[in-house]
């Protein structure tokens, strides 16, 4: 009896990572050395369904199930060239659902923790010295507990939903709080969990 596994063979896997770098990465302007040279080791089948592993690296977001995505693949290089996390860098990743992220951060900081957006926004008075954080999603507001736990000076990189396009944004903290400039038009799955109040409306 021959059995016939639906999954890639790794060769193909390899070299669709390959074309990712080439057909997406490169003409989109991530072309930085550290960037590619993560992307094409971790294998991003590993971070979606079953039934996924055979598009998981298209140029589109990957639906997670429960309203979470995987983002397309220039999303998450745009962050980590923006981000150019160092071995200095206690980072602080809010991850979207996938890991995906997490694991392409995971050797570059001097040490990085990972927590969940519903961890990002709850309330606490903890304040913390993280020089780098990374969110990987879109977001309407940036939570106070959240820009507690950067130290001054902290970079933030992330996704940024405003009247309903999302592009990638950066920003830095100062005098206790974070600005974001909009840097990217992106499709970037939103993370509802950051959703600013809405206003009364007439």
């Amino acid at each position: 009896m021959t059995i016939v596994e639906d999954r890639p063979q790794a060769g193909g896997e390899a070299a669709a990572r390959k074309a990712m770098i080439d057909s997406q990465l490169r003409t989109s302007g991530v072309n930085t050395p550290f960037v590619l040279a993560r992307m094409a080791v971790v294998a991003r089948e590993d971070f979606v369904p079953a039934s996924a592993r055979g598009i998981a690296y298209i140029d589109r977001a990957i639906a997670l199930g429960n309203g979470r995505y995987l983002p397309a693949p220039v999303v998450q290089g745009m962050m980590l060239q923006e981000a150019r996390p160092s071995t200095a860098d206690k980072a602080l990743l809010v991850d979207g659902g996938s890991g995906y992220l997490a694991e392409l951060l995971r050797p570059l900081p001097g040490s990085l923790e990972v927590i969940s957006p519903a961890g990002a926004v709850a309330a606490s008075r903890e304040r913390g010295d993280f020089t780098l954080l990374m969110i990987d999603g879109a977001i309407e507001q940036l939570p106070d507990p959240l820009v507690q736990r950067l130290a001054d000076g902290a970079r933030v990189v992330t996704g940024l939903l405003r009247n309903g396009v999302t592009r990638l944004a950066a920003g830095r903290k100062a005098a206790g709080a974070v600005g974001l400039v909009a840097l990217t038009e992106l499709g970037i799955p939103v993370l509802t969990e950051f959703a600013a109040p809405k206003g009364w409306s007439f």
